[in-house]
């Protein structure tokens, strides 16, 4: 009975349901509360199930889930919620992944910290995925594989026991209490983590954090499809596989010429599942190819969260593997501390990876790029007097994608280097957040090795996130031209009316070179007689300005993380948001803009005015 009541909701909520349950990449920081995001969600929710209250005037006013998309989702959160309804469950005891491979990773990656033995049992195949030896090697974890008959034949096991099992449609199961985790495979659409047992409830807040760093929840499309197929009791019918190759060859081809590049384009779920294929790649790589040598990724600290984040979470995994700073922003010279970095490096014959964003973000600086390529190019020896290992830059250009910088005769053709950007920037024009990477000729070898690491994860771009960039992808340049000039304009017009304010963006030099950004940072004027008090004016500041523009205009300013938009003005603060795992000290309390190329941006002039007059 109280089944039949969960599923009739859930299909008068899918009837109803707001349009951006499906649309949205991005969420708006001010009515999102990051520590209880998907309880608030799931609370309120619960409440409206209690009442059948499936209207989308409530369900609107829902709470941000989670950070939409990437770690959870409305609709993630509601498959998770109706699953666990069904299985008697918690509703964080269900965690939906786009990765079949990634959720046996968690637990894996979980237990080997807990130096806890875990059992991998199966029934039939194993997902194709699946590679046994590269995730014990590369990845570090240890298991042991178990074929079975029957779910129901397995015994106790002193440590973690994950089943996996294929299903044609969403269903439930009958639980074993021998079974620790299920992982549930569902054809293209991803997969469903089962936590079953409250011995088992201290793993899933590091299971929602790999599914935050190393991949994403299943897709919202694919979790609508979910839940009609769970409601509907209907199989998961096979994707139009002419379709998606015709949308897999576009895309390349656009991410070629964009790019300027002939080597193999890789697209994976989001940028950081791309980051994270690119990483376990170049260690595998360098552990065939330099085995027993130091690995040393080089990362900026004040960098994006998650990729700073991300990267230490891999070299937490791996003792040969170690994070190396590099300052790259303010005070700080790119090519000086990449000088620095590699000549220690070298000392002492390690294998040097530097990942690096150009422009930077939040300062939107660009290094002096011939000095750039000759610090990269440099040979250096080590303390032996032999030839220390040579570099390979990891340039995220999500800033800047339409930039060449890898293409025969640009800048860096001659140095390794791999170029990624984030999908739901510029590429998608936020509609999907599938990231894409490719390199220059002196790579081949290593997009070999990316390319088997994102299958083995099982990160690579969906069905829907491909037809999305096969149509956004062309207009893309352009769409980055108009962006750029409303956000010269309103930067010009900040320097007139506020001179006092600290604006970083690319000068008119760097824009006739190509780098044409629309996003920039404010530091705003601040007052008081000590540093504490000026720190504490200026973010009340920046909140004021923010707040002013979201509720002055509120169908174009957003509250916002997100940059590379069809439409309206991104606000953000980059300590509070991108920069949320970066060390304290190397956080940004200033003011971030994304504008794009359709917005009124008179409007923009007009609230912006009436902030200077009101300070």
């Amino acid at each position: 009975m109280e089944d039949n009541k969960v599923l009739n909701y859930i299909k008068d909520v899918l009837e109803t349901m707001p349009e951006g349950w499906l649309t949205t990449t991005t969420h708006r920081l001010d009515i999102y509360n990051e520590e209880l995001a998907k309880t608030q969600f799931l609370e309120q929710f619960e409440d409206l199930f209690k009442k059948n209250n499936s209207e989308i005037s409530a369900l609107s006013e829902l709470p941000t889930a989670y950070d939409y998309i990437r770690l959870g989702h409305p609709l993630s959160s509601v498959l998770e919620w109706t699953l666990a309804k069904l299985h008697h469950l918690k509703g964080e005891n269900i965690i939906a992944f786009d990765s079949k491979t990634i959720p046996v990773l968690a637990v894996l990656r979980k237990n080997l910290f807990d130096q806890k033995k875990t059992q991998i049992l199966y029934t039939g195949e194993l997902p194709a995925q699946f590679d046994a030896e590269i995730i014990r090697e590369v990845y570090g974890y240890s298991f042991e594989l178990k074929q079975v008959q029957n779910v129901n034949d397995v015994s106790s096991f002193e440590g973690s026991t994950v089943f996996i099992s294929d299903h044609e449609k969403t269903s439930t199961i009958e639980l074993n209490p021998n079974i620790d985790f299920y992982v549930q495979n569902y054809a293209h659409l991803g997969s469903i983590l089962m936590v079953n047992g409250e011995k088992n409830e201290s793993y899933i807040a590091e299971i929602q954090h790999v599914r935050r760093r190393e991949t994403i929840a299943m897709t919202p499309a694919n979790c609508h499809y979910a839940l009609k197929s769970l409601t509907e009791n209907k199989v998961i019918e096979p994707i139009n596989t002419n379709a998606l190759e015709s949308d897999k060859s576009s895309v390349v081809d656009s991410i070629n010429k964009v790019t300027g590049t002939t080597s193999k384009a890789l697209v994976a779920s989001s940028g950081l599942s791309i980051q994270y294929a690119i990483m376990m790649g170049l260690i595998d790589d360098a552990q065939s190819n330099h085995p027993g040598k130091g690995i040393k990724f080089i990362v900026p600290p004040n960098c994006y969260g998650g990729t700073n984040d991300q990267a230490r979470r891999v070299a937490a995994c791996l003792d040969n593997v170690d994070i190396v700073d590099l300052p790259v922003d303010g005070d700080n010279d790119m090519v000086q501390s990449i000088e620095k970095v590699l000549t220690k490096i070298a000392d002492e014959d390690a294998v040097p990876y530097i990942i690096a964003e150009i422009p930077t973000n939040p300062r939107v600086e660009v290094p002096d790029l011939q000095a750039l390529k000759t610090a990269l190019s440099k040979e250096r020896k080590t303390t032996k007097g032999t030839k220390a290992i040579d570099p390979v830059f990891i340039l995220d250009q999500t800033f800047c994608p339409n930039v060449h910088f890898l293409g025969e005769g640009e800048i860096l053709s001659t140095v390794r280097t791999i170029s990624f950007a984030s999908g739901s920037k510029f590429p998608s024009g936020g509609l999907v957040t599938a990231g894409y990477c490719v390199g220059n000729q002196l790579t081949d070898a290593l997009i070999e090795k990316i390319e088997l690491h994102l299958d083995l994860c099982d990160n690579e771009a969906t069905a829907y996130q491909y037809e999305v960039l096969a149509k956004q992808l062309p207009s893309m340049n352009q769409r980055i031209i108009d962006a750029y000039k409303n956000t010269r304009e309103f930067v010009n017009f900040i320097h007139e009316v506020l001179p006092a304010a600290k604006i970083n963006f690319v000068s008119e030099a760097l824009a006739e070179h190509g780098f044409t950004p629309s996003v920039f940072s404010l530091d705003l004027p601040t007052k008081g007689d000590t540093d504490e008090e000026r720190e504490a004016y200026k973010r009340a500041l920046n909140l004021k300005l923010i707040n002013l523009m979201i509720t002055e205009i509120p169908n174009e300013s957003k509250f916002c993380v997100s940059y590379g938009q069809l439409k309206g003005c991104y606000w953000t603060i980059p300590a509070t948001s991108t920069q949320g795992t970066t060390k304290e000290g190397d956080k940004d309390y200033i003011v971030r803009a994304s504008l794009s190329g359709n917005m009124d941006l008179e409007l923009h002039k007009k609230v912006f005015t009436d902030f200077v007059n009101s300070i």
